[in-house]
């Protein structure tokens, strides 16, 4: 309750009273559902150049299936920014080919020690990253807040980094610091964790043409 009411500051007092009932009143099974906490980087698939941190908050929702709502932070008033979809391997490579053009892979941000779970002991979260290596991912943020304070503009499609060079240093140095953890010693954990093949299609930036989201006015159907 103490949060809700940091968060709620400078809100009318009718809205925070409100945002204290619920708290203490309703029951949030989606967001109760999200055990899983990761953080990582993203970057924009047609600007690569611009790069964010992404705190992700996970259901495993069926075997082949995570979704995520992503945060800029993990703090209480953080900005909701995104969504991600995780599927397996086997479910990315029975896609149609067009969409596989939305996903990227994620096992160098596994292997580099880019993606990481805060707070999990050590075995439990190379466990995880054993199987979320051959994993692909789809994800649109809706707040550009690298550019402004203000949700504005189209919801925007992500990628993932895929080799040493792409990912800025000082944002690494920066989120790291910020959530405590190591990129370089989570590396050197991971070692021995087998790197798959990426799937043809996936990590579609690489060719230099990549798709990605515009306002188009059209007719409303009745």
């Amino acid at each position: 309750m103490a949060r809700t009411a940091r968060a709620s500051r400078g809100h009318p007092w009718k809205h925070r009273v409100l945002d204290l009932g619920s708290t203490l009143l309703q029951r949030k099974y989606p967001l109760g559902a999200m055990s899983t906490y990761l953080d990582g980087l993203h970057m924009y698939a047609d600007e690569t150049g611009r790069q964010v941190q992404a705190s992700h908050f996970c259901i495993h929702l069926r075997h082949d299936l995570h979704q995520c709502v992503i945060f800029d932070r993990n703090a209480p008033d953080a900005r909701l920014i995104g969504i991600e979809y995780i599927i397996s391997e086997e479910r990315f490579r029975s896609l149609p080919e067009e969409e596989k053009r939305l996903w990227h892979s994620h096992h160098y941000e596994i292997k580099s020690g880019l993606l990481t779970a805060p707070g999990v002991p050590e075995i439990a979260e190379h466990a995880y990253f054993e199987d979320l290596v051959k994993t692909y991912g789809k994800t649109f943020h809706t707040w550009q807040y690298d550019l402004d304070d203000f949700p504005y503009g189209i919801p925007q499609l992500m990628m993932g980094f895929t080799e040493d060079g792409q990912a800025r240093e000082e944002l690494v140095r920066e989120r790291d610091r910020r959530v405590g953890v190591s990129t370089p010693r989570n590396r050197e954990r991971r070692a021995d964790i087998p790197t798959p093949d990426v799937a043809p299609g996936a990590n579609s930036w690489e060719s230099g043409r990549v798709v990605q989201t515009t306002l188009r006015e059209t007719d409303v159907e009745r």
